[in-house]
């Protein structure tokens, strides 16, 4: 039998929409470190979808966001031993103006072309 932490977990990202831009952020933590990435993280047992990218986005930028949709599913093994499921998501931006909420996982919030 396999050892639960050897499971991939879920992970949802929300690639949020504002005026023709997209919101993305620069990671500072070990999984993609210095890397660009739109709000997200882990679904939480018996949490649909879109729930998880209303609290992810909340979470991590204190923006409200609407009209989510899918976008893709991806296997990421990239990040080995780290392994997940990734889905992402789109959503067109409801309010607030980004920031950094836990500054100890992001270096800063931004608008891009």
């Amino acid at each position: 039998m396999m050892d639960k932490e050897l499971r991939p977990k879920v992970g949802v990202g929300v690639i949020v929409f504002k005026d023709g831009k997209v919101l993305a952020g620069k990671r500072k933590s070990a999984h993609g470190d210095g890397e660009y990435a739109w709000p997200g993280g882990h679904l939480e047992y018996l949490e649909s979808l879109e729930d998880c990218a209303r609290r992810e986005v909340r979470e991590e930028t204190g923006m409200e966001i609407d009209n989510i949709r899918f976008l893709r599913l991806a296997n990421v093994i990239h990040y080995a031993p780290k392994h997940y499921i990734d889905i992402a998501l789109i959503a067109d931006w409801k309010h607030g103006v980004p920031k950094v909420m836990e500054p100890e996982k992001c270096e800063n919030w931004s608008w891009y072309s």
